[in-house]
């Protein structure tokens, strides 16, 4: 018997999902303060916290993994990426290979242009809502073990229409005839439209950067359209913008001393404040958000340890 799919989003309900409710408890909105309680800062601050804020993006979209299926891994403490200038590491520390994966050595595909644009082709039914309530004010259900996987229901592929539905495990989903798309229960992430932006962009600090600079000046909702032009629909982009939020809180002091550093130490290990991006907002971040780079089977530039990378390719025709 083929189990059914949960159709929730990483457990929680869409209504509530979109239900405001006060953020930041024990520190409400006062005078001079903006939306969702965070204070408005003069220029010289504000110019400071930026340096800080946009060194904290470049680790957003890419949440702590908690499980693993069992189904299709990667083992070994190999980095897999593709460094840039801003990684701090090169192809002989990083690379797009992961060596030890069921089947073989794992290399994604080149996603070219054609491949983006045929991701954006479709249509999602039931897109999931704007996450409008700070998700690290009542985090979702985060399990220690997840062998859940997000897939690909094809409703019609004359009119590119399809669901996403959240599956046991691989195996589940593909004896029923969805494809997989990434580890993990599905997401406001987890469209094909947020995929695309994921594979299109290899290192997405330098554009948060600018969409950074425009929030700490103009605010939330000029932020949130900045992330809409980078490519991010309304319900993935809420939980970038949270996830600055939280980060920009938990670790702002820390990644103010490690303004322009590169993304890894030496010996390959995130520098502090990514670390601290990493502890303090990921997993909620990939509990809301569901689709991360790595559990996509995506390189970019922050380097991932095999172990934790998802050898998966995307193919949706």
């Amino acid at each position: 018997m083929i189990p059914s799919p949960q159709h929730d989003i990483a457990g929680v309900p869409l209504d509530s999902m979109a239900t405001p409710m006060p953020v930041f408890p024990g520190h409400g909105a006062q005078a001079g303060s903006g939306p969702h309680g965070i204070r408005r800062i003069g220029p010289a601050r504000r110019a400071v916290l930026l340096f800080g804020t946009v060194t904290i993006l470049a680790a957003c979209g890419d949440g702590g993994t908690a499980g693993r299926a069992p189904e299709g891994i990667c083992r070994g403490e190999s980095l897999f990426g593709r460094p840039s200038s801003n990684t701090g590491l090169d192809a002989s520390q990083c690379t797009d290979t992961c060596p030890d994966c069921d089947g073989g050595p794992f290399s994604p595909p080149a996603y070219d242009e054609a491949f983006v644009a045929g991701l954006r082709a479709w249509r999602l039914l039931d897109p999931p809502s704007p996450v409008h309530a700070n998700p690290y004010d009542s985090p979702p259900a985060l399990p220690a073990a997840d062998t859940r996987v997000c897939a690909v229901r094809i409703e019609d592929p004359e009119e590119r229409t399809y669901r996403l539905e959240t599956w046991p495990g691989a195996r589940a989903a593909a004896e029923a005839g969805a494809i997989m798309t990434h580890d993990g229960a599905c997401g406001v992430c987890s469209d094909l439209e947020s995929l695309a932006v994921y594979a299109e962009v290899g290192d997405l600090t330098q554009p948060v950067r600018r969409c950074a600079v425009v929030g700490l000046l103009l605010g939330e909702e000029r932020n949130l359209k900045c992330l809409y032009r980078i490519g991010f629909n309304a319900a993935c982009a809420s939980i970038w913008y949270w996830n600055t939020v939280n980060t920009r809180a938990a670790c702002q002091d820390l990644c103010l001393q490690q303004v322009g550093d590169p993304y890894h130490t030496p010996d390959g290990a995130l520098n502090d404040c990514l670390r601290c991006d990493e502890e303090r907002s990921g997993p909620v971040f990939k509990a809301v958000a569901g689709r991360t780079r790595r559990n996509s089977g995506l390189a970019t530039a922050l380097c991932r340890p095999c172990a934790e990378v998802r050898p998966l390719s995307h193919r949706y025709e």
